[in-house]
């Protein structure tokens, strides 16, 4: 059974990269460039994990990220953020917008899959 992955980032070098990975590896990969296509998305396919950028145009990656998290049917959803927010408490404030994990850019390919695999067998 294919996993699929939704991919948020408004980057097309980003989403590129994150593309040509996850697809290297067997996912099926669904993008979203804005915070409300991703809300959007998450809500028409239930994905199996959402890679979510925080800097997006308009609503950005914590408000996504609460807006998924609010939804009992997508809540379970595993939500990895992968930003180049990296500063002094940008992590803990992924997670209390409802991120699993934090990953920031640029980042390790094998780390990120590594990371992917904790939540997607």
């Amino acid at each position: 059974m294919t996993r699929r992955v939704l991919v948020l980032e408004d980057q097309e070098d980003n989403r590129r990269i994150l593309r040509d990975l996850l697809a290297s590896v067997g996912y099926e990969v669904i993008e979203a460039i804005t915070g409300e296509q991703g809300v959007h998305l998450a809500e028409a396919f239930a994905p199996d994990l959402i890679l979510m950028d925080i800097q997006l145009p308009g609503m950005d990656g914590y408000e996504v990220t609460r807006r998924i998290k609010a939804n009992p049917r997508l809540r379970p959803i595993p939500i990895i953020a992968v930003t180049s927010y990296a500063l002094s408490g940008d992590n803990v404030k992924a997670f209390k917008a409802g991120c699993d994990a934090y990953v920031s850019k640029p980042f390790s390919p094998r780390a990120l899959l590594v990371k992917i695999g904790e939540f997607v067998r």
